[in-house]
């Protein structure tokens, strides 16, 4: 029995050690929760352009519109905002780090309020070389950028002395075409109407 008695404590003392060992590492994995916990969340920004097209006529000021929210509201001064334009003619850089950045051009700038969420895009005097898309892309805190969907440009250009539009040449066309339809209704009804004038001079004859 004695010898069983010192068998018993042998035992126990590796129960107590295992224990011991799960209770380390049990106290380590409580240690490393708080240092996931103190991870950052990652910015969640919504960019939105809207109307996804627009129109103007040379010479007018056109503002293209580009809101953002974001739950965490970051700084104005934290968020760098870039617009630029894809045409044929391929990518141009109009606006970075919230200035323009085309050599001897003030007609881009941009308007809008970046602490009400706005980064809207002014252009001055557009002209027909405006068209295109333009998109307005925003870089967080964090370096994660956000880019909107875009906005397609049209410009009409504006002819002769009083500006009239590209628009009238549609106007005279249907005009044109209406005049042509008339004449074409007049050729057809003219035997009729010749038959109609030779049976009231038959009746009045009689």
């Amino acid at each position: 029995s004695t010898h069983l008695f010192f068998l018993f404590p042998g035992t126990d003392v590796g129960v107590s050690g295992g224990s011991a060992s799960k209770d380390n590492a049990a106290a380590t994995h409580i240690t490393a929760q708080p240092l996931l916990l103190t991870t950052p969340e990652p910015w969640h920004l919504l960019v939105t352009q809207t109307p996804a097209k627009e129109k103007a006529k040379e010479g007018e000021t056109v503002v293209l519109n580009c809101h953002f929210n974001s739950p965490r509201h970051p700084s104005p001064t934290d968020l760098m905002v870039k617009w630029y334009k894809e045409d044929e003619k391929g990518h141009t850089d109009l606006l970075e780090n919230n200035v323009t950045v085309l050599p001897n051009n003030s007609r881009f700038f941009m308007s809008g309020d970046l602490s009400q969420g706005d980064a809207s895009l002014v252009i001055l005097n557009v002209t027909t070389s405006d068209h295109g898309i333009y998109f307005c892309e925003i870089t967080l805190p964090d370096g994660k950028v956000v880019t909107g969907d875009g906005t397609k440009l049209r410009i009409r250009r504006a002819l002769g002395l009083f500006g009239i539009e590209e628009s009238i040449g549609t106007i005279i066309g249907v005009v044109a075409a209406g005049i042509g339809g008339v004449v074409v209704l007049i050729i057809v009804l003219t035997p009729q109407l010749r038959r109609c004038i030779l049976c009231m001079r038959q009746g009045s004859r009689r």
